[in-house]
């Protein structure tokens, strides 16, 4: 029987925990209804051959692009398979034939039909329709949640002690969200010559780290980010519940790490801005932030109260990190200088093309030049 894709076998009910786990040419088993941009990324970047979802990858919901993204990839796509296949041991060698049976070890499990390109964008056509419902729902509950945490922008913040100084400095807040690879480069002339603060949010810590660049203070619930981000230096700033409850300090204190707490309602890239705020920063930079109704169901929020109300506080000094790049312009680099160069050296040489001695000087040098290779 002819088998289109075969792997080593891995499963993770929650995708953010598992894609740190994959390895090239994995098969990976998932149970994410409506899987987002970044989740999808991640997984495509992991290198798997196939994703199998024991919910659905659309719901009609909303539009969530993560599916789109994997099978430009050429990522295989199986949705609402069987709950049994959570079974299977994790790391077993199986296949996938071309009647959509998985097979590994002694079990056998029927998948169905994998999803194409064109049965998503029938799917995602549809859901936009459903948009105006959704984001009539998605209005009354930030309205709603506006009101119960209106204290984020009245209330006073209990901040802790900071390592480094934020007052009349930039900072640029890293949350690991929609395109935040692309906005990190778009920045990079930037951080390189103004030397802002970096203030990464969980995951945003490992985002900074792949393009060389050590984040001063990591901040939020300390579930998305890796070891290796949360040693490298930085100074721990833990996202607590009101009620002052931190669970993100367990996993810090497995690892013998200490951390300050920062309770606030509200996500946590929200409280990265309130805190750059609060201590003076003279201008925010946001890079992967969310801003959005669909990064925000993304998320699995119905609403982005905290947000609204975290952008009023905050005000003028909180740019996006593409509008800083056409605001900020660094100084001419050689390329551009030997552009400059080109351009100006070219209507010269149309003036001495126009005159005849010069084209009979050019055709002297050039004949001379054949004669002399040639005669070697």
């Amino acid at each position: 029987m002819n088998e289109l894709t075969a792997g080593r076998f891995r499963k993770g009910r929650r995708t953010k925990d598992l894609i740190p786990l994959l390895k090239r040419g994995d098969i990976a088993l998932i149970g994410h209804r409506d899987l987002d941009l970044v989740a999808a990324e991640g997984l495509a970047l992991s290198g798997v051959v196939a994703v199998l979802n024991t919910e659905k990858f659309i719901s009609g919901r909303y539009p969530n692009e993560g599916p789109s993204l994997l099978l430009a990839k050429g990522v295989k796509l199986y949705d609402m398979v069987p709950e049994e296949l959570w079974s299977l041991a994790d790391g077993t060698d199986v296949s996938i034939s071309s009647d959509n049976r998985l097979r590994g070890g002694s079990a056998s499990f029927q998948l169905g039909a994998p999803l194409t390109a064109e049965a998503v964008d029938l799917l995602l056509t549809s859901t936009r329709a459903n948009l105006t419902e959704e984001l009539d729902r998605f209005i009354e509950n930030t309205l709603e949640y506006a009101k119960r945490e209106k204290d984020i922008v009245l209330g006073p913040l209990k901040i802790p002690p900071l390592e480094h100084s934020i007052h009349d400095r930039p900072v640029v807040v890293v949350v690991r969200g929609r395109d935040y690879r692309q906005d990190l480069k778009i920045i990079s002339d930037y951080i390189r010559e103004r030397h802002p603060l970096l203030l990464a949010v969980d995951g945003g810590a490992d985002a900074l780290l792949e393009q060389g660049l050590k984040p001063d203070i990591i901040l939020g619930d300390m579930d998305s980010v890796s070891n290796r981000a949360l040693q490298c230096g930085a100074q721990l700033i833990v996202h607590g519940y009101s009620d002052g409850r931190a669970p993100g300090l367990e996993r810090l204190y497995t690892l013998g790490l200490k951390a300050d707490v920062f309770c606030a309602p509200g996500t946590s890239e929200d409280v990265a801005m309130l805190l750059a705020h609060a201590q003076g920063a003279d201008l925010i930079v946001a890079v992967g932030t969310h801003s959005n109704m669909v990064d925000f169901l993304d998320k699995g929020r119905p609403g982005m109260a905290s947000t609204f109300l975290t952008r009023l506080r905050v005000g003028d000094k909180l740019v996006d990190a593409r509008g800083l790049s056409k605001l900020y312009q660094t100084g001419p680099g050689p390329g551009w200088i030997a552009a400059l160069f080109g351009a100006a050296l070219l209507p010269v040489l149309a003036l001495l093309y126009a005159s005849s001695d010069f084209r009979h000087l050019v055709s002297l040098l050039i004949y001379k030049l054949s004669a002399a290779v040639l005669g070697g």
